[in-house]
This record gives C-alpha cells, sequence and structure tokens, in this order.
C-alpha cells in the first residue's frame, strides 16, 4: 500500500519524523510519562521541523503536504510515544484544520501561521461532563450581544487546553432570546472569562496536557465564530472525521511499537534451551500482531487516500478508527503477555504502551459510536436514508 500512494515526499517525510522520534523523542519517553508533562523545547523542535503544520496549506504557513503525509507523521511519533503524537495531532486535526477548513481568510491569516509553524498550540473544546458521545447535547451557550457573544459553560477532557495559545469551542447560540444553532468559535487561552482546571491524572497519555474548562461570562468578539450558526454543528462533525484519521494513525503507532518490543524480546529471551519466539503460542501471537496492524495501516491509508481526493471518508474513517484502536489495545496486551512478568514493569516499556492503548477505543468517538456510524453508512444506499 505505501508503495501505491507514497510519493518522494512522502517518503523524505517518513524519514525525518522517524529520525527525530527515535533521537529526539524515545529518550525522553520515560521520563516524560513519569514526571506527566512534555518538555517544550521538544514541541519547539517538532515547530522548525514543520510537523505541527504538515496538512496546512504552504500561504497559512504550513507544509502544504496531504493527509496520507500527516496521517504518516502521527503513526512515526506514535511508534515511540503516543503522548507526543496526541499532542500533535490534537494540536493539527481540532486545534488547526477547523480553522484552515471553514474560518473566514481574516480568521485563516490571523491564526493559522502561528499555529502551523507551532509558536501556538492549538485545542478544540467540543466533549462536556453531559455530552460525550452525544456531541449534539451541548450545554455550553454563547449569547449574542451586540457585536460579541457572552459564553458561559464548560468543557471536559481537552487536550492541550493548559499549554494551547488558541482554543476553538462549540456552544449554542442563542440571538434574540432564541437558540439559532450551535457554532464554533475561536478565542485566545488568556481570556479573562476562560478558567483552566488543574492538569487531569491519567491513565496513559500522561504526558499529553488535558484539562477541564469553565466559561464564565467569557466575551468572545462575533467575527470569531468560525462560519455560521447553522454550519456550526456540520464544521465540527466534520472535525471529528478527520480525527478518527488522526486517531486511527497514533493506534497503528502505538500498537507496531509495541509489537517491535515484543518482537526483540521474543528473539532475545530464551526458554527451555530455544527463544521464546520458536515455540508456536509466542510464534502465533507474533504472526497474529503483524497481520492485524497491516490490515490497520491499510484502513488507516485508504481513509487518508479518500480524504485526500475529496471523498466522503464518514465509513471508511470510522472504519478505519474502530478497527485501529482495538487492534492496538489487542497487540499491547499480546505483547505483555510476551513479556511475562517483565512486561508488567516500567522497565520494559509495553505497560506505558498498553496503558496508552485503552483511550484509543474512547477518544474521538467510542468503538461504540464507531459501530453505529458503520452500521448507518452501509445501509444509507440500500435504503435511501
Amino acid at each position: 500500500m505505501d508503495k501505491i500512494i507514497y510519493t518522494e515526499e512522502h517518503e523524505l517525510l517518513k524519514k525525518m519524523v522517524q529520525d527525530f522520534a527515535e533521537n529526539e523523542v524515545e529518550p525522553l519517553a520515560r521520563e516524560m510519562d513519569k514526571k506527566e508533562t512534555i518538555p517544550k523545547d521538544l514541541i519547539d523542535k517538532m515547530g522548525q521541523l514543520g510537523i505541527m503544520g504538515i496538512p496546512v496549506p504552504e500561504k497559512y504557513g504550513g507544509a502544504g503536504m496531504d493527509t496520507v503525509a500527516y496521517a504518516t507523521a502521527i503513526m512515526e511519533l506514535a511508534k515511540v510515544d503516543a503522548s507526543v503524537a496526541i499532542t500533535v495531532a490534537a494540536h493539527t486535526s481540532l486545534g488547526t484544520m477547523p480553522i484552515v477548513l471553514a474560518g473566514s481568510e481574516e480568521q485563516k491569516m490571523k491564526y493559522v501561521p502561528d499555529l502551523s509553524s507551532g509558536k501556538v498550540l492549538g485545542a478544540f473544546g467540543l466533549t462536556e461532563p453531559e455530552a460525550g458521545s452525544d456531541a449534539g447535547a451541548t450545554k455550553t451557550t454563547a449569547v449574542k450581544n451586540g457585536d460579541e457573544y457572552i459564553v458561559n459553560g464548560s468543557k471536559i477532557f481537552i487536550t492541550n487546553s493548559g499549554i494551547a495559545g488558541y482554543l476553538n469551542f462549540t456552544a449554542q447560540i442563542i440571538e434574540d432570546g432564541k437558540l439559532v444553532g450551535v457554532g464554533a468559535f475561536i478565542t485566545e487561552t488568556n481570556n479573562p472569562g476562560l478558567i483552566i482546571s488543574p492538569k487531569e491524572k491519567k491513565m496513559g497519555w500522561r504526558a499529553s496536557d488535558t484539562h477541564q474548562l469553565f466559561f464564565k461570562d467569557m466575551c468572545v468578539p462575533a467575527k470569531n465564530m468560525i462560519g455560521t450558526p447553522q454550519d456550526g454543528f456540520k464544521t465540527f462533525l466534520n472535525t471529528l472525521t478527520g480525527g478518527r484519521i488522526s486517531i486511527s494513525a497514533l493506534s497503528v503507532g502505538t500498537a507496531e511499537g509495541s509489537y517491535l518490543k515484543a518482537l526483540d524480546y521474543a528473539c532475545e529471551r530464551e526458554a527451555f534451551g530455544k527463544q521464546i519466539h520458536l515455540f508456536q503460542q509466542v510464534g502465533f501471537k507474533l504472526a497474529d500482531m503483524a497481520t492485524r496492524i497491516e490490515a490497520a495501516k491499510l484502513l488507516m491509508y485508504h481513509s487518508a487516500w479518500m480524504q485526500d481526493n475529496g471523498k466522503d471518508v464518514m465509513k471508511e474513517a470510522a472504519m478505519a478508527k474502530l478497527f485501529a484502536s482495538e487492534c492496538a489495545m489487542d497487540v499491547t496486551t499480546d505483547s505483555i503477555q510476551i513479556h511475562g512478568g517483565y512486561g508488567y514493569v516500567k522497565e520494559y516499556d509495553v505497560e506505558r504502551f498498553f496503558r496508552d492503548a485503552k483511550v484509543l477505543e474512547i477518544g474521538e468517538g467510542t468503538s461504540e459510536i464507531q459501530r453505529l456510524i458503520i452500521a448507518r453508512e452501509i445501509v444509507k444506499n440500500v435504503r435511501k436514508i
């Protein structure tokens, strides 16, 4: 599949990110997980290399590459550290691309260059305490008041929100006392009406930045609305679709990184006088892991290619996200099993990959939501929905 859709430019990007991940990220991975933070200079280096703006048009300071390239970069980062990968993924697919895809030219020129260079990180506020899978049940309100909106409400589990400079978020739009739609806005994170709670303590993705947010009479200029109240819901649904490709790439990387450690271990560890990969139980596990990863990678690249070619990827993105995330959970579990007792201690890293894998079945739509989407899409033409 790589040879079908990869260009020389893709190969060069993959090699660059792979080298960066192995030389700059991997040596810090355990310490970042322990300290629950990513050094700012590491993020700055990714900005200097162009990793923070891969799919952003050159006009706005990005690399002007496609979704295939972007997914490749996320996958390579996730092979060594999922926290770094999700930081880049959330910044790009959630914090930057909604503005690129649906923002006004004024908004693009004002916000995107700093985002694509990595000078400023982006975040996206969608999930709420009572609006997770049911994203349309958002309770946050934005009430029109002259040439601005007054925002009240909260968001939860928002990646990058404590280190981001810009935040995209959704809210019910109230004008003249009437609900006119669910819209999306941009605001600077130093807005005095935005309250950022302490960092969440998580099982996995420990080094990534996650917070709950509160809006207390926060003022946002009307010109900061992305699109219109009528198309705001569509804007963030499109954002989620693209985000699912990101998570499928992150899942493939997490699975492959864990698998490679298990493979190395199986070729080094001996029991009963021979390397353990020679035992059928272990060899078959490795075979199944490699097969699942390859299948997940093909689904991921297929959905990325479809998006690059302007096709509807609702079903394919959901399939890629569903299969790849469950693949990551299965593979990281088997990696620990192959390591035996060593897999349960931090020294061997596979326990970190295991902890990082679980959230992949939850974020950007749970596995259950992906199955609902896929079921709806595969019967759409039959039933003419």
